[in-house]
């Protein structure tokens, strides 16, 4: 069974990624990275920068935990599992949740494709419907999904997602959403790296997000700020410490990584509440920043 904080009942509801969160998926370097040996069979294979230190990941990960913590955060923990790698720390991409149930993705990362099938037996526990899966030809993956306002999404397309999952995407919330914006994204270093739509846009508020404009095609910018979108830009230097990878735990109130003094100050400056965590090893090696971490499947004002 899920190991979780007590909850009397399950909710989901994530059409947006601002409301407060109320209950979130994490899986703990405990059982995900595993052992150090673990790690450094994997690592190489899978594009990290370094080799994560297991035992500091752990204190970097219950930082990290306390924050949501702070917040009341409803936490529910995947169990190790043996078909996935030390990338399963990173729940974010392997599902989409909507007002309505989840889609299951079908991973552009090869090794990252048996994730999918461990969460829905994770779901499956949690009574939580599934409302379709992308699958082969279709790619997608849950970090190229931005919700821009509950009636529409944008989906980044690049070596992770591609037009055909994007297609299958669309059919399953045809009930769901309005529209559904397709994003280009560039080669920028290539089929190995991790460049989804989600490395270049944070939503922080309704009307304010944080982007990284020059991996970013001039038609979507143009299209955020028809939405009335205040646009805060991370400065070249911060882009590679994951400054623009920010988790909103509410409207205004979100978590990034230690080392983006610049744009942790543009976003004091628009009224935003910054909590941070050292994430060397949980996040800086394995390109997964805070959003990467966690998959909220339960946000809204409203107390449950």
């Amino acid at each position: 069974m899920p190991h979780k904080k007590q909850s009397l009942k399950i909710n989901f509801n994530c059409n947006n990624m601002i409301d407060p969160i109320k209950k979130i998926i994490l899986k703990h370097p405990k059982t995900a990275f595993i052992n150090q040996k673990k790690i450094n069979k994997e690592f190489n294979t899978l594009n990290f920068t370094e080799a994560p230190d297991f035992n500091e990941s752990l204190n970097e990960y219950d930082s990290f935990i306390k924050i949501l913590d702070s917040f009341g955060i409803d936490k529910y923990f995947l169990e190790k599992n043996d078909s996935t790698s030390i990338d399963s720390i990173y729940t974010h991409d392997p599902l989409v949740i909507t007002n309505k149930g989840v889609v299951l993705c079908n991973m552009g990362k090869v090794n990252r494709i048996s994730e999918s099938k461990a969460i829905k037996e994770f779901l499956i526990e949690l009574k939580i419907p599934i409302l379709g899966e992308i699958t082969s030809p279709g790619k997608l993956e849950g970090g190229d999904i931005v919700w821009i306002n509950k009636r529409t999404i944008a989906v980044g397309t690049g070596y992770r997602t591609n037009n055909e999952g994007i297609k299958q995407l669309k059919q399953i919330l045809s009930n769901t959403v309005e529209r559904i914006i397709s994003v280009p994204l560039p080669h920028w270093n290539g089929p190995n790296d991790c460049l989804h739509l989600m490395s270049n846009l944070s939503p922080i508020d309704s009307d304010l997000f944080l982007i990284y404009s020059r991996l970013l095609p001039v038609q979507f910018l143009e299209q955020l700020q028809k939405y009335n979108i205040e646009l805060i830009d991370v400065p070249d230097e911060e882009y590679y410490t994951m400054g623009c990878n920010v988790l909103a735990l509410s409207p205004r109130k979100v978590v990034m990584l230690k080392g983006n003094p610049i744009t942790k100050k543009k976003l004091e400056a628009k009224n935003v509440e910054v909590f941070t965590y050292k994430g060397n090893e949980i996040s800086l090696k394995g390109s997964g920043g805070p959003t990467c971490l966690t998959k909220p499947f339960l946000r809204t004002p409203r107390e449950v």
